[in-house]
Order: structure tokens, then C-alpha cells, then sequence
């Protein structure tokens, strides 16, 4: 180990680090997602800077602060109650002990490779994005980010911390703001429709294309109460706009949806968001119009239906009499499946709460990279 004086004059710490002369090895890389996790915990909780020992100067530390109303501004859906739920759980999945065990299942090389990965983010909730540009760095390439307009301040913050954190390591980071150009794999997330677009423009290089997913719950009737208002969080996080949110519930034919309805309760306070409020109106408006059956408690629509994806403020449902029913729609549907919360599967109240190791669309991004 090597001492050197810290980078800021003010701070009369010493750092100590692994000296590398001609390339940064992976546990330098490691250490420093590690610290940036450190300083998303203290960012979600909205702490004063808690000193250079953090690795940034206050008025750095501040700017990055800054960036959450920003991102507010830019995204009314991104409310700072969001924003720190993103934070705080990024902040959860970075830590020493969650990426050390998820490194250990690669043969990951010390030198980063002379390629480039075209990044095409989403921007339906805060920081979505980040995964890749994690999975991407650790592996050893360099990134090419495309933001989603959606989520510019945020993750144009924490692509800087990152920088200033290890200034190596954000030499391998460009944000694009036109065209993608200079690269040898693509990850890119996307809808349905602008997946066709991708693959068409991007199909000359390795193409990690995400389209649409959904989630669903499966309830077996002998929840209890605890469980059903934990599915909660499943449906309204980030107001139901993310993949890991529940769209779609199966219910035994005995089921008192009574039940169901009182443990969402806990959740009435979206229909004070704006956003929410006016897709909620708007759903219900079409809907009574075209004389659908609806079940309403005034901030949620419950529809019998079939279909998988639910609009905003709304969920579908249907029932079923044995539960190899659901399993066989599950075997049918699983490509655009994300998540399946059950007693038996993900527990009701954490499909929001992703370990490091668990991929979008179930693709090892990781693995993929290495691959190709």
C-alpha cells in the first residue's frame, strides 16, 4: 500500500491506495463504486457534508444535493421522496460486501479492454440507468452514455461524483448527446416499438436490446395483512412506472377483494401527485364511457382483464382456481415478465429492492460483456 496526502489541502487525512502505474486494477474500481454508494446514502437521507473523508469536497458534495431539485424540475415524476428511494437502494447494492460477491462469479481482467459500449438509457424512474453503466465499468470497458431526457440531472450528477471520485476511472465515461458513434457492443432500453429501430440501426455489433416488461402478483388467499399492504410498494413505488412494479394480480375465486382494497389504503396519498391524479381521471373517463366494469376506491381502478400491462393508476385482475393456472401463464408470458411476486417467489413488498446480481430482463449483463 502506498500513502499519499489527500487531494484536498484542507483535509489533513491520508489516503491509502494500491499503487498502480499503468492501469487501475478492479478492486480500485470496486473501491470506488463502493465509496460513491456511500455517498448516495448520505444524499438520499439529504446529510450535510459529512467532510472530505467522503471523497468530495463540500461544494461538490453540494452540487450533487443540487441535482435532486433539478431532477424534479426536469421530471415531475421524480419526487424527492422517489429520488431518495433510488439512492438509498443503489446505496444498498454497492456495498463492499454485495459487489465483491457479485465480481467473484466472473474472470474479470485488472486492464480495461480497448472497447466501447454504447449505453442507451431508460428514464422512467431515478437513476434506472445506473446498472449498466456499473455492470459495464466493473467488467473493464469503456462507456458511451445516452441519457434519457427523462433523467439528465441525475444521472449527469452522478456520472461527475464518479469522476471526481476517481478521475482514471471517469476517463472512461462520455456522455453522448447526439449519436452514438466509436463503439463495439450496444446495450439499449426501450419500448416495443423502438426496439425494432435499434436492432435495425445497431445490428452490425452485439445488440443487448431491453423492450418492454411488467410484473405480477400472485395472491394465494392466505396472506396476511402485513403482506397485503407490503404488495403495496409492489404497485405504487415510483408511482407504478418501473418493470419491477406489479401490474397484474391473480386471485384465488374465494378471494374477498375487500381485502385486497384495505391493504392498499396505506397508498392513497398518490392521488395528490398531479401526474398521477390526471391518468387516473383520464383512465377512469374512458372507461366508464366504453361501460367497463371497474372496481374503484378512489385512487386505484381495479379491471378484470387479461392483458399484462396495466395503464397508470390502474390494475388488473384476474382469478383462477388452481395455481398451475398461473404457473402455465407464467411459462407462457416469461419474456415479458420481470418480476413474479408470490409467498413462494419475491416477497410481497421487494420486487423495488434488486441485489446487485439481479439483472434486467434476467439477462447477465455481466457474462454478456465478456462474451462478446
Amino acid at each position: 500500500m502506498l500513502e499519499i496526502q489527500c487531494k484536498y489541502k484542507a483535509c489533513n487525512c491520508l489516503e491509502l491506495i494500491t499503487f498502480a502505474p499503468d492501469f487501475m486494477n478492479l478492486q480500485q474500481r470496486i473501491s470506488t463504486f463502493v465509496q460513491l454508494g456511500r455517498i448516495f446514502g448520505y444524499v438520499s437521507n439529504d446529510d450535510a457534508w459529512p467532510g472530505f473523508h467522503c471523497g468530495l469536497s463540500e461544494t461538490e458534495y453540494n452540487d450533487f444535493l443540487g441535482c435532486k431539485q433539478l431532477a424534479q424540475v426536469q421530471n415531475q415524476w421524480f419526487t424527492q421522496e422517489n429520488i431518495n428511494l433510488a439512492l438509498n437502494g443503489l446505496a444498498e447494492m454497492l456495498q463492499a460486501e454485495h459487489i465483491q460477491e457479485w465480481v467473484n462469479g466472473y474472470e474479470i481482467s485488472d486492464e480495461f479492454q480497448n472497447r466501447s459500449v454504447g449505453i442507451i438509457m431508460a428514464g422512467n424512474i431515478p437513476l434506472v440507468g445506473f446498472h449498466d453503466l456499473l455492470s459495464t465499468l466493473i467488467a473493464g470497458f469503456s462507456v458511451k452514455a445516452k441519457l434519457s431526457s427523462d433523467d439528465t440531472a441525475l444521472m449527469t450528477g452522478a456520472i461527475q461524483v464518479l469522476k471526481l471520485l476517481n478521475e482514471e476511472l471517469g476517463t472512461k465515461v462520455k456522455v453522448v448527446d447526439r449519436k452514438l458513434t466509436d463503439y463495439q457492443l450496444v446495450i439499449a432500453t426501450g419500448s416495443d416499438n423502438s426496439s425494432r429501430y435499434f436492432e435495425q440501426y445497431f445490428g452490425h455489433v452485439p445488440l443487448l436490446m431491453r423492450k418492454n416488461r411488467t410484473s405480477i402478483a400472485v395472491i394465494s388467499g392466505d396472506e396476511s395483512d402485513d403482506e397485503l399492504k407490503a404488495l403495496g410498494a409492489d404497485i405504487f413505488t415510483y408511482f407504478g412506472l418501473g418493470c419491477r412494479n406489479v401490474s397484474r394480480i391473480f386471485m384465488p375465486k374465494d378471494f374477498h377483494i375487500d381485502r385486497f382494497f384495505g391493504a392498499m389504503m396505506p397508498w392513497n396519498e398518490v392521488a395528490n401527485h398531479h401526474k398521477y391524479a390526471n391518468n387516473y381521471d383520464y383512465n377512469k373517463a374512458v372507461w366508464l364511457l366504453n361501460n367497463e366494469d371497474l372496481l374503484d376506491n378512489g385512487f386505484m381502478l381495479l379491471k378484470e382483464d387479461n392483458d399484462l400491462y396495466a395503464p397508470t393508476a390502474s390494475i388488473y385482475y384476474s382469478r383462477y382456481e388452481e395455481r398451475g393456472e398461473v404457473d402455465s401463464f407464467v411459462g407462457e408470458r416469461r419474456d415479458e415478465l420481470q418480476c413474479v411476486v408470490a409467498k413462494d417467489q419475491i416477497p410481497f413488498g421487494q420486487a423495488q429492492n434488486p441485489k446487485v446480481w439481479d439483472y434486467a430482463d434476467g439477462i447477465d449483463t455481466v457474462e454478456w460483456l465478456l462474451k462478446n
